[in-house]
């Protein structure tokens, strides 16, 4: 019979007492993840309708689009540009929105769209502005950036903008001036482009029922710049009023 040396005995036994004290070393994963950075989802080329109690409300098209839902304040960003239709309930397009970003807030139901923001209403009224936000809950669209508006017989100008979310009653807080309508130089002003889905803010039509393929015109930064005008208001608010369906 073998025996095994005195030293060897001690070292296994003296293995199995530290082995067995070792406690097992456990990494927290989940706290070194930041859900308000990281999102659920990424759709990339995004065309696709929103709908709200069974009824067709808006068409989003987007070259991508971030869904964060497991924050503290759930969110929606379209970083690299939006094109949203808005319809009625009987599917008719009474309004169309082009930004170059876009984030919607869930818990508030509100919409901010930033860049070269344009809105157009049904059937030509045009809206541009750097920064736009949509209150959903309050129908109400509003910014205080400087604004320009143009329909078949006007322009007016000014900073800070408050309008029905169907815009058949809107104001400008501090109105610039009343110009006439320069609806050709619109049209063919600077530059228009063609632009795919992917690309909203790339290239824009004013057309407010043109295929979703077919942007709307990013207005050039001048357009967003105030005009001189012999017509300038001297205080007040510029208001109108028009007849539309409910957006």
């Amino acid at each position: 019979m073998r025996w095994l040396p005195v030293s060897a005995v001690l070292a296994v036994a003296s293995a199995l007492i530290v082995g067995g004290c070792r406690e097992e070393t456990k990494v927290d994963v989940a706290s070194s993840l930041h859900p308000d950075r990281m999102p659920t989802m990424t759709t990339h080329n995004v065309s696709t309708m929103i709908s709200d109690s069974g009824v067709t409300q808006y068409k989003i098209v987007a070259p991508l689009w971030e869904v964060y839902d497991e924050g503290a304040d759930p969110h929606w960003r379209f970083p690299e540009g939006l094109y949203l239709r808005k319809y009625d309930r009987k599917f008719n397009v009474i309004a169309t929105i082009a930004a170059d970003s876009a984030i919607y807030f869930k818990k508030l139901n509100l919409w901010r769209l930033d860049g070269h923001v344009e809105v157009t209403k049904v059937p030509g009224e045009l809206f541009l502005s750097q920064q736009v936000f949509w209150d959903q809950n309050k129908a109400i669209v509003y910014s205080d950036s400087f604004i320009h508006i143009e329909n078949a017989t006007h322009m007016m100008e000014g900073y800070g903008f408050h309008a029905r979310q169907d815009f058949t009653e809107y104001s400008i807080k501090r109105p610039m001036g009343i110009f006439p309508a320069q609806r050709d130089n619109l049209r063919s002003g600077t530059g228009a482009s063609t632009a795919s889905p992917a690309s909203p803010a790339a290239g824009r039509s004013h057309d407010p029922v043109a295929p979703a393929q077919g942007m709307t015109q990013v207005p050039a930064a001048s357009r967003l710049q105030p005009a001189a005008s012999p017509a300038a208001s001297a205080g007040g608010e510029a208001r109108s009023s028009a007849s539309a369906p409910g957006m």
